[in-house]
């Protein structure tokens, strides 16, 4: 009888434990129910100097998927397919690389234009690779009303809704554009950094919170956002 009683005991106490540590993990698990962000990279442009002149009718000759005319554009445009990317390649030995959703892609696209025009018959040099400007997309997740948006931030943002539907929010530091739709959908652009993307968006959510339309459903862990939310970069 006392075996039994003392096995009944032992497991009462290996049921409340285990009742414990689950409540003590649902308490860990609501520490973490901030909204979780997504800004999604939708192209990068890059510059690069070849270090020489170049004859722009000759590599329109003899380049493929080469396009060149000078009444409408003082540069030659070529494109690749991998990474699909295009490059705008002037006179003076400069290239411009748009197209690019990574950085690595970015870089890789350039190499293969370098060696595009070494092909050609021109010593180009890869030298100063150099991000000039990443644009990315996210969604806060609810509607925002822009006009309360524009009457508090009047001094770094404009918004015409006759002529262009979206709310222009230009901050400083980072030195980075917003367009920030009504909808919730923000296209960002002005970055060189992925950091600077993350400071911008961490930077304008508490404001998109403050502005969040009424009567819309509340995600889950919104009280806490304003303190704590996660922010991915989706580079694909």
């Amino acid at each position: 009888m006392e075996g039994s009683s003392s096995q009944q005991n032992e497991s009462i106490d290996n049921r409340e434990n285990e009742n414990q540590d689950a409540e003590d993990d649902a308490d860990g698990d609501d520490d973490d129910d901030g909204p979780v962000l997504h800004i999604k990279l939708q192209n990068i442009v890059s510059t690069v100097t070849l270090g020489v002149r170049l004859d722009l009718d000759k590599i329109t000759s003899t380049a493929r998927n080469a396009e060149y005319n000078p009444k409408r554009f003082q540069a030659v445009i070529v494109r690749i397919r991998e990474p699909k990317t295009t490059a705008l390649i002037f006179a003076s030995g400069k290239m411009i690389i748009t197209g690019a959703k990574t950085v690595t892609d970015s870089r890789n696209a350039a190499l293969k234009f370098t060696a595009i025009i070494q092909k050609v018959g021109f010593p180009a040099t890869f030298k100063d690779f150099k991000v000039q400007n990443l644009t990315a997309t996210c969604d806060a997740g609810f509607p925002i009303r822009l006009e309360g948006l524009i009457y508090a931030h009047s001094t770094c943002a404009t918004y015409e809704p006759e002529l262009f539907p979206g709310l222009v929010y230009r901050m400083v530091e980072p030195k980075v554009s917003l367009l920030i739709f009504v909808s919730g959908k923000i296209v960002l652009t002005g970055a060189k950094t992925v950091e600077q993307l993350t400071s911008a968006f961490s930077n304008i959510y508490p404001h998109l919170l403050e502005f969040r339309k009424k009567n819309t459903v509340v995600i889950k862990g919104e009280q806490k956002s304003l303190q704590l939310f996660r922010i991915f970069i989706h580079i694909c």
